[in-house]
């Protein structure tokens, strides 16, 4: 046991793999870095983790049972979520060589653009509330400091991960700087992804 943590590094493991999934978190960190560098990806990898902050304390409170209760919250929530992302994708595939970019390059914004993006993904709510209980055991479990723990492990993963991403995604990005088009194919490219998670967003059950 670790503080009332059942089995910490399967748990550790779990979040190190959850992480490495695709998803609109990940892509906003590598358009982050390709377009602030290394301060645009780092902030945007806080403002990720603020939003899971949030997110996993709602859950911790007991949100997801209120919107399992009141599934219209839930679906407008979903909904707003879904025409952000496919907002964004859709002005990528838009923009044209010149252009002012679609994440600016301030790293304050860089932060909002990454909470947005984690914050109004209604069902990672839903998933922690179904997560927490796995590594939870009943008889040990330290209440408060429990979920502290757990929360303060996937915020110090997920900055060891944007870390990571962001060194790698700067370093691949000065070398394509010598060629424009390959970063105008990757900006469509990422335009589509952020569109079709949109989509997956508002369809999925």
């Amino acid at each position: 046991m670790f503080f009332g943590i059942s089995d910490y590094g399967a748990f550790v493991a779990a979040i190190v793999v959850f992480l490495a999934i695709p998803g609109p978190g990940n892509l906003a960190l590598i358009t982050s870095t390709s377009k602030g560098g290394v301060a645009g990806g780092l902030m945007a990898t806080l403002g990720v983790i603020a939003g899971d902050q949030v997110l996993m304390w709602l859950a911790v409170a007991g949100v997801a049972a209120v919107l399992t209760t009141y599934p219209a919250a839930f679906v407008a929530i979903q909904w707003l979520g879904a025409v952000y992302l496919a907002w964004l994708g859709w002005k990528m595939l838009m923009a044209k060589p010149g252009d002012a970019p679609v994440l600016n390059i301030r790293p304050r914004q860089y932060f909002q653009q990454a909470l947005a993006i984690t914050l109004l993904n209604p069902k990672a709510i839903v998933f922690y509330m179904a997560f927490f209980p796995l590594f939870v055991d009943p008889q040990t479990h330290l209440g408060l400091i429990s979920f502290a723990v757990m929360a303060a492990t996937i915020a110090a993963l997920t900055f060891l991960y944007g870390l990571g991403m962001t060194l790698l995604t700067h370093h691949l990005a000065e070398r394509m700087r010598a060629n424009p088009k390959v970063g105008q194919v990757l900006e469509k490219v990422a335009g589509i992804f952020l569109v079709g998670f949109g989509i997956k967003l508002a369809i999925s059950k």
